[in-house]
């Protein structure tokens, strides 16, 4: 490959245009609203009101795998993008604090394969059975025409449950608090346009590859890591101001999303260890660092924002939890993230 800068963009996705379709439907979801809906709660998750003031909200959260889903058509191992689809919701709820109650899946297919949804829908129950959830129920639409022969599309949606008063969401955060982060599995759902454009489709090859320990494919496929059981345990122990999943748009978008005004922070990218599929990518692409943590998580799926006198304490627990936290940055006055 040659030295020429590869980009998210180059891949067919321009992010600018999500921004706008975000600008130009706030009005028409908010003339939905009515005085249970709470607005400016957190960014993570929708919240609805159950009890008044004092009492139980819900959280709820949508999201889909993307084209991380092309590597299991083409490779026939439909299993672990069903555990992807609800890391995607519930990953985002727990940032608030809401532990998940329920899931919903949604798979539509040009022509139903029964043993190809069997094993997409088994990923779905794992990854319920790791967030603590129950599958309540979904949809499986056959679409003739819609979809080209042996693939489908696959999207999840969770509703989670949080005392009002028990709400993670950022407005406590002041510069000087420590951020930690929570490694990733790998490469989550995040970024696979610019995966496949940088990594190819051909799976016999990426099965073949083991110069990451392990064959590519797998390495590719290895679901997203669900951090609810972690999160909950470590929000009884500890004062969380702040839980940014780093999903689409990576450090650069997820984590100011905690921030009150006026709040930015440094990260130090050094001070974890990460994955060698990321130094592929990276190699790849030609992609500075700032486009490389704004479009991947680079090795880290979750970050926490606590007091820095707690900041040891909380990546001890972290640890004794099976994560593997590290303490990467600290909160500064301004705003966006500087690496």
């Amino acid at each position: 490959m040659d030295d020429k800068k590869i980009t998210y963009a180059d891949s067919g996705v321009d992010v600018t245009r999500g921004y706008a379709v975000v600008d130009k439907i706030k009005a028409h979801a908010a003339s939905t609203f009515n005085k249970n809906v709470l607005q400016g709660l957190g960014s993570f998750g929708g919240f609805y009101s159950l009890d008044g003031e004092d009492g139980n909200c819900l959280v709820a959260g949508t999201d889909g795998v993307g084209t991380k889903l092309k590597y299991a058509f083409l490779s026939g191992k439909n299993a672990t993008v069903g555990i992807d689809c609800v890391a995607m919701c519930v990953n985002d709820i727990i940032c608030q604090g809401a532990k998940p109650l329920l899931f919903l899946d949604y798979i539509a297919t040009g022509r139903i394969n029964p043993s190809a949804i069997e094993d997409v829908v088994s990923g779905v129950a794992e990854g319920c059975r790791q967030s603590g959830c129950a599958l309540v129920g979904g949809e499986t639409a056959e679409m003739p025409s819609m979809y080209a022969p042996g693939e489908y599309d696959l999207a999840g949606f969770s509703v989670g449950i949080v005392r009002r008063d028990r709400i993670i969401n950022g407005s406590r955060i002041t510069p000087g608090c420590a951020l930690v982060g929570l490694t990733s599995s790998g490469l989550h759902s995040n970024g696979f346009s610019l995966v496949r454009r940088l990594l190819g489709e051909d799976v016999d090859a990426l099965e073949a590859d083991t110069s990451l320990g392990k064959s590519l494919l797998d390495v590719i496929l290895t679901p997203t890591h669900i951090y609810v059981k972690s999160a909950l345990a470590l929000a009884e122990k500890f004062d969380i101001l702040g839980l940014a999943n780093i999903t689409g748009g990576g450090f650069i978008e997820n984590i100011p999303r905690i921030f009150p005004s006026g709040v930015g922070c440094k990260v130090d990218i050094n001070a974890y260890p990460k994955q060698d599929i990321f130094n592929l990518l990276a190699e790849r692409s030609h992609l500075s660092d700032a486009e490389l943590y704004n479009t991947f998580n680079m090795g880290i799926g979750m970050v926490a924002c606590v007091k820095p006198e707690i900041a040891d304490s909380f990546v001890k627990a972290a640890n004794a939890l099976g994560e593997h936290a590290y303490i990467i940055g600290e909160t500064i006055e301004g705003a966006g993230v500087r690496l």
